[in-house]
């Protein structure tokens, strides 16, 4: 148990004991008296971990990388094999049926041939997208 949960015990156990000492007509002012100071201990929590996020993020933009964001990232790829294989589904369907076995073959080389170049691209669309936005952060700083 670490030492903040037993101060925690201990403010609940005085609460509990100050309730039955005085009565039933305090509850409600030892209740929000409680969840005030549990409140307070939210509040010191969100805070440091906020902070120390920031700081975090701020150290990546001050070594200029981004190693939470890789262009190669496993799952993107597998997302985007995921996606274009169940859409393949309704795309064999229209070109079987509008094509017969040429028109499911072309749907199969399209599917396969968009999957090609997307796991072979040195580049993803998040790494430009978060550049464009980088870029257009340092513009509107000067600009202020």
């Amino acid at each position: 148990m670490e030492a903040r949960d037993a101060d925690f015990k201990k403010e609940l156990d005085a609460t509990l004991q100050a309730r039955r000492d005085l009565g039933e007509e305090y509850e409600s002012a030892f209740v929000d008296s409680f969840l005030e100071k549990i409140e307070q201990r939210v509040d010191t929590a969100v805070d440091r971990r906020v902070r120390r996020q920031l700081a975090e993020q701020q150290m990546v933009v001050a070594r200029g990388t981004n190693p939470s964001r890789s262009p190669d990232n496993w799952g993107d790829r597998f997302g985007f094999a995921m996606i274009s294989l169940i859409l393949a589904i309704p795309l064999s369907a229209i070109g079987a049926v509008q094509g017969g076995k040429l028109g499911l073959v072309v749907s199969w080389l399209g599917i396969v041939g968009v999957n090609a170049v997307h796991s072979a691209r040195p580049w993803s669309l998040r790494s430009l997208w978060s550049r464009r936005r980088n870029d257009e952060e340092r513009a509107s700083d000067w600009q202020k």
